[in-house]
Order: C-alpha cells, then sequence, then structure tokens
C-alpha cells in the first residue's frame, strides 16, 4: 500500500514550460547565448543552476551563474505575480490532489523551482491546504536526475521512498524518482517536449486516467 503521493509541479500541476521556454529564450537572445531549441528542452525538470551552468560553460556569457539564474528567476516571479491566468491547474489534477486528501494519503510538491514560485503557485490554484510539504531543488545538493529531491520528500512526509509515488512529465524527472525507490506515473505533456518517460511504471495522458484506487494498484 502506498502513503504518500509527490507531485512534481511544472508541467504536472501547472501547464508552465512553455511560458519558461519563452522567457528563458528570451534571455538566450539578449545575452547572446546560442543555444539550440533541443538543448534548451533537454533541461526541463531540471534546476536552473543546472541549466545555466551549461549556458556559462557553453557560451562564455560575461555574467556569473548565479546572476543568470537570478535574471531567470526574477523574471518568471515577476510575470506569474502580474498575470493570474499564468497559473491554471492542468486539467484534472486537482480534483485528484483533493481525493488523494480526502484518502488520508500524504502529499508533498518536489519542484526545481525556487520555493518562493512553489508557494505562489499552490496559493494560486487553491491547493495550499492539501498538500503536507513543499520542496525545492533549492533544498538538495545534486538535481533531478539524481534522486536527493524525492527522498528529502520522502524524509519530510516521514514515508519510506518504496511507499511514495511520483507523478512526474520529464526524463530526468521519472530517473530521479526511479533512483529514489519509487514507483512513477509519467504524465505525457506534450507541452514539455518529447519527454522519454518509458521508464515510468505507468504512462497517462490525462489525469482523468487516474484515481486513488488505479495508483495503489501500479
Amino acid at each position: 500500500m502506498f502513503e504518500a503521493v509527490i507531485f512534481d509541479m511544472d508541467g504536472v500541476l501547472i501547464d508552465s514550460e512553455p511560458l519558461h521556454i519563452q522567457l528563458e529564450e528570451d534571455i538566450f537572445k539578449e545575452i547572446g547565448a546560442n543555444i539550440s531549441f533541443e538543448e534548451h528542452i533537454s533541461f526541463v525538470g531540471t534546476t536552473s543552476h543546472y541549466m545555466w551552468e551549461y549556458v556559462k560553460n557553453k557560451c562564455n556569457v560575461p555574467f556569473t551563474v548565479e546572476e543568470l539564474v537570478e535574471m531567470d528567476r526574477k523574471r518568471y516571479f515577476d510575470y506569474i505575480s502580474k498575470h493570474d491566468d499564468a497559473v491554471k491547474p492542468i486539467v484534472g489534477v486537482d480534483e485528484l490532489v483533493k481525493e488523494l486528501h480526502k484518502r488520508n494519503m500524504r502529499l508533498a510538491v518536489a519542484s526545481s523551482s525556487p520555493i518562493d514560485v512553489i508557494e505562489i503557485v499552490v496559493k494560486r490554484l487553491k491547493l495550499e491546504n492539501y498538500f503536507d510539504e513543499l520542496v525545492s531543488g533549492d533544498f538538495v545538493k545534486r538535481s533531478k536526475p539524481y534522486p536527493d529531491i524525492f527522498l528529502y520528500a520522502a524524509e519530510k512526509l516521514n514515508v519510506a521512498p518504496e511507499r511514495c509515488i511520483v507523478i512526474e512529465d520529464s526524463n530526468k524527472g521519472v530517473l530521479a524518482a526511479k533512483s529514489a525507490g519509487m514507483k512513477v506515473v509519467g504524465f505525457i505533456n506534450p507541452n514539455s517536449g518529447n519527454q522519454d518517460i518509458s521508464m515510468a511504471d505507468m504512462e497517462i495522458r490525462s489525469f482523468s486516467e487516474l484515481d486513488y484506487e488505479k495508483l495503489q494498484n501500479i
């Protein structure tokens, strides 16, 4: 029996990847970084520090990694703070969260995004009372595909990793969850790019395909 479900945020709770990509592409142009779309998509699911370190090393732009991370995060936070319509739940995911909470499952968000972004998103979705823990990739040393963020979330939930299910939309996120010894539901989100999530224990295209009973039978 599973006791906890850990949700990724970007591409799972909200369809935010197109906005992230758009804002980051704008920054690439401003700083003169030649990054292909294929390279850019490969960073879905990782921390901003992981991506900007790659950009810095490849393109030798005149900014530190920390400055690039701050530039990226500030631009995204400012945008979603000013645009209410930038944060909307993916269809059906809020109903699933509420059903699992009603069934007394422990729930967490484990996202590579910074904690202030996670907090504003969960509040905008009116789900802040349903999640027991909010975990940022900033809380751990290594980014996905390493398992650190999911192991940290399980520890905070006080649930053994093997009794946790993760819902992820990215290749690196699925790999991280599997490395943590957890079962994984791979959500096929076309806006997250061509992500290989074939190693997930179950793949879905809509949250209407998922409920408490199906999760317990993975």
